[in-house]
């Protein structure tokens, strides 16, 4: 049994936690995001939140403190737009757990070619639109 490590930080999350190194990136998706499709390892936490993983999992995992955005979520496309409130809880959450970085957003379709590329996909029950945020792993301080 581990101590301080909040439940909705299952097994395989904690393995993949641990085996990423400095610059590797995981999405945390929501529940439309096409995850499979990119061939990366995908783990499920279908009954939380985007917010709620990022509280529990930003505890353990230090952001790259030697890039501009170490967080970064999906813009909108023209024609649609954010969820503020959504995007303040996961600042406050990014900013809670000692990064001071602003989340930057990037277009939709840069960010599914940059998932291409992410040590994994976590897809939560997270029913915002735009509700996927990227983050960098850094160097434990």
């Amino acid at each position: 049994m581990l101590k301080n490590i909040s439940p909705l930080v299952f097994p395989e999350l904690l393995k993949i936690l641990s085996e990423m190194g400095h610059g590797d990136e995981i999405v945390f998706s929501d529940a439309h995001f096409p995850a499979y499709s990119f061939g990366r390892p995908v783990l499920r936490a279908d009954g939380c939140s985007v917010p709620q993983m990022l509280d529990a999992v930003l505890p353990l995992l230090e952001l790259d403190s030697y890039v501009d955005a170490p967080a970064v979520m999906m813009a909108p496309v023209p024609g649609d737009s954010l969820d503020m409130d959504y995007v303040a809880l996961c600042q406050k959450s990014v900013a809670a757990h000692g990064c001071p970085a602003k989340i930057a957003h990037i277009d939709r379709f840069a960010f599914y070619e940059r998932t291409k590329s992410v040590f994994a996909v976590v897809v939560t029950g997270e029913t915002r639109k735009y509700g996927n945020i990227l983050l960098k792993k850094g160097v434990t301080r």
